[in-house]
Parts: structure tokens; sequence; C-alpha cells
């Protein structure tokens, strides 16, 4: 399995605090260990799963996807708060 971020990913994970940063990595291996934790959206976000976990004590959702095209590639796009979080995926 090959793992990949976006580049938007990258980004807020840097200007994470270290105590933000061991929850966000505790989720990352959640999904690594079981790709289809998370839910899988429907509609204009249908190739996206979502997994929810908490971040110092606030709800915080990942989005990432799984490309099974021989070897498998799972790609993180983003994270945050539920707040406009599917709106700016869209974009």
């Amino acid at each position: 399995m090959r793992i990949e971020q976006k580049p938007k990913f990258k980004k807020k994970y840097k200007k994470l605090h270290d105590n933000q940063r061991k929850d966000v990595n505790k989720a990352i291996e959640a999904v690594i260990n079981n790709t289809d934790i998370g839910q899988q959206k429907i509609g204009d976000l249908d190739w996206l799963r979502v997994y929810k976990f908490k971040m110092v004590g606030q709800l915080t959702l990942l989005g990432y996807y799984v490309e099974p095209n021989g070897d498998i590639v799972l790609t993180f796009v983003d994270f945050g708060p539920h707040e406009n979080f599917y709106r700016d995926l869209k974009k």
C-alpha cells in the first residue's frame, strides 16, 4: 500500500501543535489499518470516505480515498472541523 497526501493536507498538518498532531496521527493509523473505517459519501463526493475522530476534544473529520488499481494507493485529502468541510472539498 502506498500512502499519499494532497498539498492542502500537508499544509494544514505542518501548522498543528504537537498535541493536535498526536490525535491526527492516531486517526491516520486507524485508517491505514482499516481503509473501510470511514463513511463512504454519496452524491458529488462519492469518491470520498470520511473518518470522524476527536482532536483535542473537538470532533474532526479526516477525508481520504483509496485507489485499488494494482498497487493500492491511500490518499489523504483534508481534515478539519465539520464547518464548511464538505463545501471546501467540492471546490
